[in-house]
């Protein structure tokens, strides 16, 4: 039998996943819409699949079929791709304990997407807004 070694996750490793959310929210929001939410729901759907053969068994291909669905639900709602963020986070923290790790050469990178993924389904359950336009509106209410 095999002894799973969990890794320690520093400040650092933090601190770099919200960055990484944060880059990666500011990116979708040069999007418009409907591309910010056809294109989210098929990221979703790939990050499902990231985790096959990562060490849980057929768990893996369960888990891929739930988040498939929620891609194809998130093309009409990001309420759906909110969960399906939601859900991939707790499958890297089972990673993070029991299976392996999501960047190969990096043992707490699970650990690290696991926080991005909470930040983005944050963003998603809030409609995925554009931050420039969320900037804008506030620079329009400050100047009246």
């Amino acid at each position: 039998m095999s002894v799973h070694v969990v890794t320690e996750f520093s400040i650092a490793e933090t601190m770099a996943a919200i960055i990484i959310a944060l880059a990666y929210i500011t990116l979708f929001s040069l999007l418009r819409e409907p591309n910010r939410q056809n294109l989210s729901a098929i990221i979703v759907a790939g990050a499902g699949g990231v985790y096959l053969s990562g060490g849980l068994g057929v768990w893996e291909f369960a888990f891929s079929s739930i988040m498939l669905f929620m891609a194809f639900k998130g093309h009409k709602h990001y309420y759906f791709i909110g969960i399906g963020w939601l859900m991939h986070s707790a499958w890297d923290i089972m990673h993070h304990f029991y299976g392996n790790p999501i960047v190969p050469f990096n043992p707490s990178s699970s650990a690290g997407c696991c926080i991005c993924d909470i930040i983005l389904a944050a963003w998603f359950f809030f409609g995925a807004p554009s931050v420039f336009e969320i900037l804008k509106s506030r620079k329009t209410a400050i100047s009246e």
